[in-house]
């Protein structure tokens, strides 16, 4: 297929102002040439190319999927690292990984039932394929970040001709949040 019948599309949960847009200046700091073409996230479906006839069956089982869920809570706090498998650094989660697992499980269904090249892990990448000073430097710097958040919705976005990747559609959550 060539690129005008295939799209790249990502299904992700944003992180909101302020911690989005800090997270994505401390990347680009870090030296990552990728900082300004990727908005801050938790990857729910990685990368992955469909035929764009199929755009519309996804957003449909994207918001079903989406109206089964609950708003929950992240609560993002240090640093991780995927080295020396994937030269990766990455904002933990310290509160919200069974959310984001239970969410994920429900997109990557149906249509988006794509293989996973590693075991599922929800983080927010601050640092990828950078020298080992700028990883050990994104590790360090960012170790004592602290944000909490709360998350009514997880998006689609579309990888760009200009290899910038933008929020094609949310999906707000259908449920009300869980009272303790």
């Amino acid at each position: 297929m060539t690129d005008a019948e295939e799209r790249t599309i990502g299904v992700a949960v944003a992180i909101p102002e302020p911690y989005g847009p800090e997270l994505q200046r401390r990347r680009a700091s870090f030296g990552d040439p990728l900082a300004a073409s990727i908005p801050t996230h938790i990857t729910l479906v990685p990368p992955t190319r469909v035929p764009v006839p199929a755009l519309d069956d996804i957003e449909r089982h994207l918001r079903a999927a989406a109206r089964d869920e609950s708003p929950f809570d992240i609560h993002l706090r240090g640093t991780g690292t995927f080295r020396p498998v994937s030269p990766v650094v990455f904002v933990a989660l310290a509160e919200g990984i069974g959310d984001c697992e239970r969410l994920e499980r429900g997109v990557r269904r149906g249509p988006l039932a794509v293989e996973r090249a590693f075991p599922y892990h929800p983080h927010v990448t601050v640092a990828h394929h950078l020298a080992d000073d700028a990883l050990d430097r994104a590790f360090k710097e960012l170790a004592s970040y602290e944000a909490k958040f709360p998350v009514r919705a997880f998006s689609l976005y579309e990888h760009g001709a200009d290899g910038v990747w933008r929020p094609r559609r949310h999906f707000p959550f259908g449920r009300r949040a869980h009272r303790s």
